[in-house]
């Protein structure tokens, strides 16, 4: 970065008002095509707060398929239509899913929305199902230091994030499991109150001029957030207490809609849709661009962007070069610190971050000498559509 002061001079001179955080990893191959890793941190404090915004749905959507495995009951899979039933205050029934292909809501279906756009309805499913106190002691237990603590888009108080709702699982008329609205009677504490910038508006209009308070939003670390990505890529790599019990048709389902672009996609009709392009939730390398990304290279990732966070926890493939590397980054562009006003840097520091530091490292590990090429070909997916 410092040897390209006309991309990088302000994140360098500005890390801490900008709350950078990098970690890029280097994959090498042995002989065996075994993977060892090396990973090097920029400016990282998995105990500095950051609102981790919608990075937060990946590991809810493992939690959700490994739930299904573990429930271990006749005629239950990811594809069995799920409905949400509302008894408590701020619930919201389900009955169907219009973008699906059968018009019915299922585990899968949230799943591919969640990894393909990022869509925040189905990530509050998938928390619903989990419920909070189980999606938090799962993930600690794996020894992911976490707090999931509320729902997205849908402002809930405390109480009603404790509370989720009551699914059931029906096929062909058949109640095939039942799960009652579930309840966190343990109230996570953060350790400490997390106050940030100078101040926030509230209704749109009315400004506030103290520090907007994080202290009951979700939080994952940036470290957590590779080990996460890194755990099932290649789970064989990491000890089995942090694996995610998944079978060999859930890493497939997850590989494929984690690198599948919205143009390649038909349920939801995402390919039918102009406001969805080959680079959206794929900051790394494209940013917010519009422009094709090249066939050969794949990346596997999560994103999330919220007042004025950036995010992007990415696994970088080019299977033409036999490349492939793992690289997690946050920065705040919220310059004028103050919240929910709209103006965050996102399109001037954001992008172009995501887009130099991509770029930056894809350059570099073209470069880098390895004493094997290596056989990618388990990342190698079936997409729904093939692009023209």
């Amino acid at each position: 970065m410092k040897r390209e002061p006309q991309n990088f001079e302000r994140i360098l001179t500005s890390k801490e008002l900008l709350e950078v955080q990098i970690i890029y990893t280097q994959i090498d191959r042995d002989e065996n095509n075994i993977p060892t890793f090396s990973s090097f941190h920029y400016n990282v404090d998995t105990t500095r707060y950051f609102y981790p915004a919608s990075t937060v749905k990946f590991p809810m959507c493992l939690l959700a398929l490994e739930k299904i495995n573990k429930l271990r009951i006749e005629g239950l899979n990811i594809y069995t239509p799920m409905f949400h039933d509302s008894i408590y205050s701020g619930q919201l029934a389900v009955m169907r899913d219009t973008t699906s292909e059968n018009g019915l809501p299922s585990v899968a279906h949230y799943v591919k929305k969640i990894l393909t756009v990022s869509d925040n309805d189905a990530y509050n499913r998938l928390y619903e199902f989990m419920g909070q106190q189980a999606a938090n002691d799962i993930l600690h237990e794996k020894g992911y230091h976490v707090r999931f603590l509320h729902r997205l888009e849908r402002a809930l108080s405390p109480d009603q994030n404790r509370h989720t709702e009551p699914v059931r699982f029906i096929n062909g008329g058949k109640n095939i499991y039942e799960q009652s609205m579930l309840v966190n009677k343990d109230s996570i504490v953060p350790p400490a109150r997390i106050l940030k910038g100078k101040g926030y508006y509230k209704s749109d209009t009315l400004l506030i001029q103290k520090p907007f308070d994080f202290t009951y939003k979700n939080f994952f670390s940036l470290r957590d957030q590779q080990d996460v990505l890194r755990t099932v890529l290649f789970p064989e790599s990491v000890n089995a207490s942090t694996r995610f019990d998944l079978t060999d048709e859930d890493y497939q389902f997850v590989y494929q809609y984690m690198s599948q672009l919205p143009t390649e996609t038909i349920y939801p009709a995402y390919t039918k849709d102009s406001s969805y392009h080959d680079a959206y939730c794929k900051f790394f390398m494209y940013g917010a661009g519009k422009e094709r990304i090249p066939d050969h290279i794949r990346i596997f990732n999560k994103v999330g962007d919220a007042y004025g966070y950036l995010i992007d926890n990415a696994y970088v493939v080019d299977f033409k070069n036999g490349v492939e590397f793992m690289i997690s980054a946050v920065i705040n562009v919220n310059t004028d610190e103050i919240y929910n006003d709209g103006k965050y840097e996102y399109e001037t520091i954001g992008y172009p971050f995501f887009i130099n530091l991509g770029q930056l490292i894809y350059q570099y590990e073209l470069k880098r000498p390895r004493k094997s090429r290596p056989d990618l070909s388990k990342f190698i997916m079936k997409y729904d559509l093939v692009r023209p």
